[in-house]
């Protein structure tokens, strides 16, 4: 390998599938052959989980799977897996505390990541608070979820944290929005010292001219670190006369200023094209969540929803990638400044 991935555990159980011969994308992107992941109305009251991220844990794998009710109200769940591809989901919603380990349940979650920094993992979220702001929590068993203090005031999404801290400070990417279906949005970061008091705001990156993100961006899997910066996996929208369409895009960030872009992909490397992903509850989505790496092959697998209804699983390796977005890189001077102004 020729780009080192960094701080990073070894993955040997990583999913993986071998690019196929027959690949013709353009982009080092694959799909896993038998997506989707999860069947349609999986456990009881759940209609459909997507938008989902994965986490190794105990030797195998475990989610926080964004369940959509019956009801029509999204949730948070937990996932189990041995190998990453096939899962079992428990029957009950995440049961989310206080600091003083009192009952504490946001009215609605929706879009969680799952990001561990030291010793302890953070499940990140959508949700109510007085309008759509991020929600937050840690736990160090997947038993006890203590919440935290919301990072943001209304309104906000797509909050994205980095996999350890930079200069002592935990690092979190958002997406502003309004208080509907936000037709704008910029990648936004920001900085605390203890996961409560958030500051040092910092532009990342905007919409480009770029058909498929012109509309509006948002953070995607937790970046993963490499030997050329950190490597983000993000999604752009586009507008049609049939709606929005959602497609996945890379960037590689500056390793000390993640503010600051040094190679952004004009083209994108994943976009709606199979039936899953074009069909469904929300067409003509790609929306990727999670990104697991193993530093000794170098792959790296992508977790992503697709048209609000599925788990996709598709896999590049970070020689490909980074490659194929240096390649094709176009920046802005605006992203690449470290975004303070």
């Amino acid at each position: 390998m020729s780009v080192r991935i960094l701080n990073t555990p070894s993955l040997p159980n990583i999913p993986w599938q071998d690019k196929p011969k027959d690949h013709r994308a353009q982009a080092p992107v694959w799909r896993y052959s038998e997506n989707p992941l999860f069947p349609r109305e999986p456990i009881p009251g759940v209609a459909r989980i997507f938008n989902s991220a994965v986490m190794p844990w105990e030797g195998g794998y475990i989610a926080v799977l964004r369940g959509e009710q019956t009801n029509g109200v999204p949730y948070i769940y937990l996932g189990r897996s041995s190998d990453g591809i096939h899962w079992t989901v428990d029957r009950d919603k995440i049961p989310f505390k206080d600091e003083n380990g009192e009952p504490f349940m946001p009215y609605y979650a929706y879009d969680p990541r799952l990001v561990k920094v030291d010793d302890t993992y953070y499940a990140i979220w959508c949700q109510d608070n007085y309008g759509a702001a991020i929600g937050m929590a840690k736990t160090k068993d997947f038993k006890t979820f203590t919440r935290l203090e919301n990072p943001y005031i209304p309104f906000n999404r797509n909050a994205v944290l980095f996999p350890r801290k930079i200069d002592g400070l935990f690092t979190l990417f958002s997406r502003p929005s309004d208080s509907g279906h936000t037709p704008f949005g910029d990648i936004w970061m920001s900085q605390s010292p203890d996961m409560t008091f958030w500051g040092k705001h910092r532009h990342v990156m905007s919409p480009s001219g770029n058909w498929w993100e012109g509309v509006k961006i948002g953070a995607g899997a937790a970046p993963i670190e490499t030997s050329e910066g950190w490597l983000l996996f993000y999604h752009g929208v586009s507008s049609t006369c049939n709606g929005f369409v959602y497609s996945m895009g890379g960037a590689i960030l500056d390793i000390d200023k993640p503010s600051k872009v040094k190679y952004r992909c004009a083209n994108y490397l994943l976009t709606p094209t199979e039936s899953y992903e074009e069909r469904g509850f929300v067409p003509n989505v790609v929306f990727p969540c999670a990104a697991l790496s193993d530093p000794d092959t170098g792959r790296i697998a992508i977790y992503y929803g697709a048209a609000d209804t599925y788990v996709g699983l598709a896999f590049t390796t970070v020689d490909e990638v980074v490659e194929y977005i240096k390649a094709n890189s176009s920046v802005s001077a605006g992203d690449a400044e470290e975004g303070r102004r």
